[in-house]
């Protein structure tokens, strides 16, 4: 499935149906009087999120939404049916944008949460809807009314707790394969993963979380370098990071330059992602210069506050290790959200 996160979409609410202008025709009523009935509403559009979406990609062969017109009023003063209404599935974590304007309409996060877009146009009124005292045979009626259009933006963030992020190549579509099901594209040259991947990552017996494997960033990503700030959005929206970090690539006179890097570069896309929580991840343990750079960077990552992790996701070196401490920082994390009232 190819991953699409941002499409441009027109949508368009159903016109309100004609009123009718009709008059009573019956034997021995010579005077039957108007009876033409009024136009049906059209329908209105509403979004609702589906959590078995993951991406926009239907969108892309797709870029036209319409509602249902209201059917025309009817003579013996029968109205129109109202068209019906239109829903658009998105995934969770879809946001939408006027398009002419760039203005925010809606942060759709929750699952199964539906949002009302577009009302229908109103149905005209029938010509009996016109008939006084002194007009007793009017032939007035209304058209119905447009419904309304838009031309919308929809970009996708995706909604999970846990992102990995790192240089390429840095371990992280191994690390995700490793701990889910998710089957990202692995190889032994940088870039190999070209979108957002997601994986349900069990814990604890029957609970989960979700991880977010980020295509690598580089320096000068958050102005564009290499697949620049599309994916950065991606971690807006995680609880913390794993930042993980290949020492086979780092220069032996400065293990932490990479990890500056990144770090950087999320500060100047958005300064709030630099204050979110790190667990640092020294991966590759089961090469041998590997395990012994990691005994001296290590203290390094401590000295500035962060823990360290050295895994192998070949070996399963401290992957479980690993999963139990996110695990129990997510728990003491949704415990205090459920204390405060809020919600993730």
């Amino acid at each position: 499935m190819r991953f699409v996160d941002q499409v441009k979409i027109n949508v368009k609410a159903g016109d309100g149906g004609r009123g009718c202008l009709s008059f009573r025709r019956e034997k021995f009523i010579p005077r039957g009087g108007p009876d033409g009935g009024d136009g049906g509403n059209g329908g209105d559009v509403y979004l609702h999120t589906d959590s078995s979406l993951t991406t926009l990609l239907d969108f892309r062969y797709n870029a036209h939404y319409k509602a249902a017109n209201g059917m025309h009023g009817m003579g013996k003063n029968m109205h129109g049916k109202a068209g019906d209404a239109l829903t658009i599935h998105v995934p969770p974590g879809t946001l939408v944008y006027d398009a002419e304007t760039d203005e925010l309409l809606v942060d759709l996060v929750e699952p199964g949460e539906t949002y009302k877009l577009l009302n229908g146009g109103q149905g005209g009124r029938g010509n009996a809807r016109f008939a006084t005292s002194t007009n007793r045979a009017p032939r007035h009626t209304q058209p119905g009314t447009p419904g309304e259009t838009l031309t919308l933006r929809l970009e996708l963030k995706l909604l999970a707790d846990v992102g990995l992020v790192g240089m390429p190549n840095a371990g992280k579509s191994t690390l995700i394969r490793a701990v889910s099901a998710a089957r990202p594209k692995v190889a032994d040259y940088p870039f190999t993963t070209l979108v957002p991947n997601l994986g349900v990552v069990r814990y604890g017996g029957f609970k989960s979380f979700v991880m977010a494997d980020i295509p690598g960033l580089i320096e000068g990503a958050s102005d564009g370098q290499g697949l620049g700030t599309r994916f950065l959005r991606h971690v807006e929206r995680t609880d913390f990071f794993l930042h993980l970090v290949d020492l086979t690539s780092a220069p032996e006179d400065d293990y932490l330059h990479h990890f500056d890097i990144i770090n950087a570069e999320l500060e100047r896309h958005d300064a709030t992602l630099a204050g979110k929580p790190q667990l640092v991840v020294l991966t590759k343990n089961d090469v041998t210069d590997v395990r012994e750079r990691a005994e001296i960077a290590r203290p390094l990552f401590e000295e500035r506050g962060y823990d360290v992790f050295i895994i192998s996701a070949i070996s399963g070196d401290g992957i479980k290790e690993l999963i139990e401490e996110v695990g129990s920082r997510l728990d003491a994390q949704r415990e205090a959200n459920a204390d405060d009232g809020t919600t993730d």
